[in-house]
């Protein structure tokens, strides 16, 4: 009785797994890549501790612009810093900024859409007006400037990254709500006297989660790249602590002397950021099965 019980569980699980969403996003070999790639990328910001060789901001002037060995993977710096330990925890930073960004333009976004949805009228074109003042700036300008006024810190571009793409979130989920909120389904509710909060919450939030989640993740490589350029610029982490971005600055100036300490961040940011939006990519297809066929 037992087994057959066990076997009947297996079979449900087997078919869960055979049409999720995590099968269909990952059931090209590309987008298969892409997420491996992506979970070692986190795996490896997570663990940086563990498989760090040495402390990422510990100076050695004894140890300047060595060539790659076995006790320094990717070689030094120009202050005798371990570039493979700098690269592991610089992954931390941009994961960090990636998801925490996006979280924070997601969680402000997307209600603030709704409510311009499911409101219209002028409470809509308030709202769209003022995202749109915010759109007209470009996103890097505008980050540049948020954090220059906060000061340079980890936090700070979090908080400025997420801010420019609140317009996004809310342009979008207003789209999706005003396409949802025309459907049968709410008109039923509405005729059974339902309250208009627990329509928006309940019955039309839910059908704007599929888009908001694909753009989501594309967007997680686009707030690694403004992350990037931020600290390149000298306004994003503050030195000494490694970043992708400031590797890169610094790499740049020493392109003769050691061109490693350019090229690593530089393709590790490359990786991440195709790798990202290679998955959602298929995490779109994932989401809308009439897309798998085209």
């Amino acid at each position: 009785m037992g087994t057959s019980k066990n076997i009947i569980i297996s079979n449900i699980v087997n078919r869960w797994i055979k049409g999720s969403v995590v099968r269909r996003t990952v059931h090209r070999p590309i987008h298969a890549v892409s997420a491996v790639i992506v979970l070692l990328i986190i795996l490896m910001a997570i663990t940086a501790p563990l498989i760090s060789t040495h402390d990422p901001v510990d100076v050695n002037l004894r140890e300047i612009h060595e060539g790659p060995s076995l006790n320094h993977w990717l070689g030094t710096d120009d202050l005798g810093r371990d570039l493979a330990s700098r690269l592991f925890f610089g992954a931390r930073v941009s994961i960090q900024v990636g998801f925490i960004a996006v979280g924070i333009a997601v969680g402000l976004g997307t209600p603030i859409g709704l409510l311009a949805g499911f409101r219209g009228g002028l409470v809509d074109e308030i709202i769209m007006r003022i995202m749109d003042a915010i759109l007209v700036i470009p996103a890097l300008v505008l980050a540049l400037g948020i954090t220059a006024a906060l000061g340079a810190g980890l936090n700070n571009v979090m908080m400025a990254i997420g801010f420019t793409n609140i317009p996004i979130y809310a342009r979008l989920t207003r789209g999706q709500v005003l396409a949802a909120r025309e459907f049968d389904y709410v008109t039923a509710a509405r005729a059974t006297g339902v309250g208009g909060i627990r329509i928006a919450f309940r019955h039309i939030l839910p059908n704007t989660f599929a888009p908001i989640i694909v753009s989501g993740a594309i967007a997680v490589s686009f707030a690694i790249l403004t992350e990037a350029a931020l600290s390149f610029l000298g306004v994003g982490i503050p030195p000494p602590a490694p970043s992708w971005g400031s590797m890169l600055q610094l790499g740049a100036e020493f392109m003769e002397e050691n061109p490693i300490e350019s090229f690593a961040p530089g393709i590790a940011i490359f990786i991440t950021v195709l790798a990202v939006n290679l998955l959602g990519d298929g995490l779109r297809e994932g989401l809308d099965p009439k897309l798998r066929g085209r």
